[in-house]
């Protein structure tokens, strides 16, 4: 199953660099070896998400778009249904998420929601 553009427009997508940096300041993260989950609690009760590459993970900013683009198919595949609402969640691209497997990163992600006690039902 791939993202659609309604299971994204069921997250609301963080957009300024404050909400990114909130996110890292006052939530939890947890590394897996296809991408890094970052999430926060937020006031608002709804489901954000947020994604970032830096060039330090790839000097290419179109093999940095393509693990960007990958990382938004799996949050829409797995975040609407699972994740809990009132999270900010911030997925970062590793030089890995370019090459593995889409079934792993899916289960990259859960790992991590389940390590973060963030699954809303399992």
């Amino acid at each position: 199953m791939h993202a659609t553009a309604h299971q994204l427009a069921q997250l609301q997508t963080l957009k300024k660099r404050a909400d990114f940096i909130k996110v890292q300041k006052t939530g939890r993260r947890w590394v897996s070896n296809g991408l890094i989950l970052q999430a926060a609690a937020n006031a608002s009760g709804y489901k954000g998400i947020g994604f970032t590459v830096s060039k330090r993970v790839d000097k290419s900013a179109v093999r940095r778009n393509r693990i960007k683009r990958r990382l938004r198919a799996v949050a829409a595949d797995i975040l609407p249904q699972t994740a809990v609402s009132g999270t900010d969640y911030v997925l970062i691209g590793r030089p890995e998420t370019l090459s593995r497997p889409y079934a792993d990163l899916l289960r990259d992600l859960r790992w991590c929601l389940k390590k973060m006690d963030l699954l809303d039902n399992v």
